[in-house]
């Protein structure tokens, strides 16, 4: 359902161009205790939110705006660009649904596949991940950042 809740994730739905300050001050919040850990601002930072909203590749919940995901389609997978969740609704089973509305879009595309990848200083995601099913491929620079890379296949 487009610009609707997702049948299986009522209260998740695809951002509108409305959602851009909500979306970017999301990302802010989520990502920021990462700055002085990495050394610069991680990428979802500095996204352009509007596009990818004009895209329609943001997915959030709650009212206001307290998750969101970011998705981009390709042949053979889903790929999971960002997954931000603000500090205020952390532990309360925001990232949890997020990263369900993931698999379940996917599938829903026909996609086999999740590939997503993280910071190698962002620790906390490398334990995150493989509880939901991704698997570690390999670690990789690119360009100014050390990334993690993980799948997740539907077989």
């Amino acid at each position: 359902m487009i610009g609707t809740g997702h049948p299986v994730h009522p209260d998740i739905r695809r951002a509108t161009p409305a959602d851009t300050a909500a979306v970017r001050s999301v990302t802010e919040a989520a990502y920021a205790p990462y700055v002085e850990r990495i050394g610069r601002r991680p990428a979802p930072m500095e996204a352009d939110h509007a596009a990818l909203l004009a895209a329609g590749r943001v997915f959030v919940t709650g009212e206001p705006v307290r998750g969101l995901v970011v998705l981009v389609p390709h042949e053979d997978h889903l790929s999971l660009d960002s997954v931000a969740v603000h500090p205020d609704a952390q532990g309360g089973g925001t990232g949890r649904r997020l990263l369900h509305f993931v698999d379940a879009h996917a599938r829903r595309l026909g996609l086999p596949e999740i590939r997503l990848h993280t910071h190698a200083l962002m620790w906390e995601n490398q334990k995150i991940y493989p509880r939901y099913g991704y698997a570690f491929m390999g670690r990789m620079m690119d360009g100014a950042y050390d990334r993690y890379h993980y799948r997740k296949r539907f077989d």
